[in-house]
């Protein structure tokens, strides 16, 4: 059972979204991935792909005007996007966000699974959200295999990201705050440990002028080719 944060999606925005994607089956592998038709209300494309029982996600915007494609534009090219995080207890995790003063930006409750944005410049670094499932090792956004169930899977998955920031200990701090954990600083650079799903977010100082973003996602359980870097950010393993 999940008993605390679990960091289960990283999704990378992208100008061309097939173009990345074959990028990432290039790099590693990956089978083919799933397509969800539910994100054309937020005027986008998308393949995500399974990871160990964790995603990696590439969305494209398809009309003009979406929060991706602004994205893009202040990040000046394809950049990580997003992280969704997996809560065991969704109701104290939303009282959370709310005692935090963070602003609510989508939300979806269905049955098994349920979603909520939360605005970037509440958290900074990424669009960041907390979702839950049931049962826990479910994960409808990946596709009808994984929806009330889990499919047979490779071990491994997402270890972590990279985040940069303007303010590491200050980005860190409010990324725990709502995930209901401890940042730890040194330095110039911050961390927080979901040590229940072995995992580590890191939060070090912006450079090269794009501004905060997702750079970096480490992954076990999967070969990854030296210096791997796809759609601006870098991949590397434990």
């Amino acid at each position: 059972m999940l008993e605390g944060p679990r960091l289960r999606q990283v999704a990378l925005v992208a100008a061309d979204c097939r173009s990345v994607a074959a990028d990432l089956q290039a790099a590693f592998g990956w089978n083919q991935p799933f397509h969800d038709p539910g994100v054309d209300s937020f005027g986008l494309t998308n393949a995500v792909f399974t990871v160990g029982d964790t995603f990696v996600e590439v969305v494209a915007p398809i009309r003009p005007g979406t929060t991706a494609g602004r994205y893009l534009e202040r990040r000046g090219g394809d950049s990580g996007y997003m992280a969704i995080f997996q809560v065991p207890d969704l109701a104290v995790a939303r009282q959370r966000v709310t005692e935090a003063g963070v602003r609510v930006v989508w939300t979806a409750d269905l049955g098994d699974v349920a979603g909520t944005h939360l605005h970037p410049k509440d958290v900074p670094g990424a669009l960041v959200s907390i979702d839950w499932a049931d049962p826990p090792e479910s994960w409808r956004w990946a596709g009808p295999a994984w929806t009330g169930t889990a499919p047979p899977h490779s071990p491994g998955g997402i270890a972590g990201v990279t985040v940069e920031v303007d303010d590491p200990g200050l980005a860190a701090a409010r990324w725990a705050e709502v995930l209901g954990l401890v940042a730890h600083q040194a330095g110039s650079e911050a961390t927080v440990h979901l040590e229940d799903a072995g995992q580590l977010l890191r939060f070090v100082p912006a450079t090269g002028g794009r501004g905060e973003g997702i750079v970096e996602v480490q992954l076990s359980g999967t070969p990854v080719p030296p210096g791997v870097e796809i759609a601006g950010v870098r991949f590397t393993g434990t």
